[in-house]
């Protein structure tokens, strides 16, 4: 199956790409919009989403993955919102600003500046190839990963 490409934005202040390297993963909470609620319900493990920093900075500044397809909100007893799993897979060398994706023509019909108003976006894998260029960031390959993986493990067993 294909993989699917997001963009998903949070507030600095409220909870950082900084945060989510921190905690290693968490929960995406807090989408009482219905339509970023559908996109949260079509997310796959293994997507890859953008990470955007809304309100302060405006930016795009790391990649997470989906760790966890959607599950009820535990924030909320209204059960018609869910939430998904998301860990961090590499921070952008260099944030790409929302000026500069309004910029490039390639991202002009991007639902960041399209649907602006929704935390949780679609996006076009060229679009999302697009901004890590500009980004100057790479993903790791599968094997780099899974050798980060390793060396964190190894790392926590011997504390």
């Amino acid at each position: 199956m294909a993989r699917s490409y997001w963009l998903m934005k949070s507030e600095p202040n409220k909870y950082s790409w900084d945060d989510l390297v921190k905690d290693g993963s968490t929960y995406w909470d807090g989408v009482r919009n219905y339509e970023a609620r559908n996109n949260l319900q079509a997310m796959k493990v293994g997507d890859l989403a953008l990470y955007y920093h809304s309100n302060e900075g405006k930016e795009v500044v790391g990649i997470a993955q989906i760790a966890r397809e959607s599950y009820p909100d535990p924030t909320t007893d209204d059960d018609r919102w869910v939430v998904v799993d998301v860990e961090p897979v590499v921070p952008l060398a260099a944030p790409v600003t929302l000026a500069d994706i309004k910029a490039e023509p390639a991202l002009a019909d991007i639902n960041l500046v399209r649907r602006g108003r929704l935390s949780v976006v679609p996006i076009a894998r060229l679009e999302f190839q697009r901004i890590l260029r500009m980004g100057k960031t790479k993903l790791p390959t599968p094997a780099g990963a899974a050798k980060k993986r390793a060396r964190k493990q190894a790392s926590a067993s011997r504390r």
